[in-house]
């Protein structure tokens, strides 16, 4: 396993994080998800190979995701070896102050997490996406307060825009609150707007680069017309692939011909070129099989050729900006897919 900093900060993680939304109790469009017994095989297969990254959030399987990693976690490896991170954002129930990055919601999803994951303090806390109804100033000064009390160790971000990214790094610098260290955007060969302003800010700031659906949900591993489990059910990756099809299908069949050319699972060649991408730290890849973590690990080693990224990256069109959390009514509630 190769091992990387974590942006700006002092802390060392593993070059692939393993994403834990796959593991919790199945429901509604999540029925593909695995339970705990299913789960801890593939949880303690990523301990034995070294990695060290695991992230989750609160509203990963209402919950039980935080229950499973944290108790898996703590039968496979010493709690000062791995890092943990986790989310808060979602709803946890249909009612004011059960929901955002408001000061009340913030200590209470901490608090929360910590006893499902079983833990002391959390390594990174991120919030899951903007909130369009509370002043980010009450955010920033919240989350630095749950560092000085020793809940949380570092901070970070999802998905938004990058204005308001940077208005986060700006109000930290000038109240002296602990600034993110890092940001989880929507990355991969079919969606690359991050490369146009997210990417770059990260890299001038020092920000660590973690991005979610790095093979864009199973897409960019398998024929354009094969169904799994998952796709079949999968909602918001209809939402996320719909409107550029054309284009994307191109892009699966560039990553089969380079694969095919190589020898090489196209999980490995995907993975390889998100690995090679300016500022990246940790994707965040998601196992649902056994095979699927040597896949990841394998791609560490893959130098493509500037043929074959030209090749990869030759068919992408722009694409609509998505991943993103809208405005949503006071104590409403809101999904979160990524």
């Amino acid at each position: 396993m190769q091992y990387t900093r974590f942006g700006s900060t002092g802390l060392h993680v593993s070059r692939l994080c393993l994403g834990c939304m796959t593991y919790g109790e199945a429901q509604g469009n999540h029925d593909w998800t695995l339970d705990e017994e299913a789960s801890r095989p593939l949880i303690r297969q990523a301990v034995e190979a070294g990695i060290n990254f695991f992230d989750t959030a609160n509203v990963y399987s209402n919950g039980s995701s935080e229950e499973i990693v944290g108790r898996a976690l703590k039968d496979f490896c010493n709690r000062d070896e791995i890092v943990i991170a986790t989310k808060a954002f979602a709803p946890w129930r249909g009612a004011p102050n059960t929901v955002g990055l408001s000061r009340k919601a913030l200590f209470q999803a901490v608090d929360d997490s910590l006893t499902r994951l079983g833990t002391d303090y959390i390594d990174l806390y991120q919030i899951h996406r903007w909130d369009y109804n509370t002043p980010i100033e009450e955010t920033m000064e919240a989350l630095h307060d749950l560092i000085k009390v020793g809940k949380v160790l570092h901070i970070g971000a999802s998905s938004m825009f990058a204005w308001q990214f940077m208005k986060t790094i700006h109000v930290a610098k000038m109240n002296g609150w602990t600034p993110f260290a890092s940001m989880q955007n929507h990355y991969n060969l079919i969606y690359r707007e991050e490369e146009r302003e997210m990417n770059p800010l990260c890299i001038d700031q020092g920000i660590a680069i973690m991005p979610w659906s790095p093979l864009a949900r199973g897409v960019l591993t398998r024929d354009w017309d094969e169904q799994t489990e998952r796709s079949q059910s999968d909602e918001y990756g209809k939402v996320l692939y719909g409107a550029t099809e054309d284009a994307d299908r191109q892009v699966v069949e560039a990553v089969a011909e380079v694969a095919a050319a190589r020898g090489a699972p196209r999980a490995q060649i995907a993975m390889a070129w998100l690995l090679s991408r300016p500022g990246m730290t940790s994707p965040i890849f998601g196992a649902t099989k056994e095979h699927h973590l040597p896949d990841a690990v394998a791609a560490l080693d893959i130098d493509l050729t500037d043929e074959e990224v030209a090749k990869l990256e030759g068919p992408y069109i722009p694409h609509p900006v998505l991943g993103m959390a809208p405005p949503m009514p006071i104590g409403g509630k809101v999904t979160l897919k990524g």
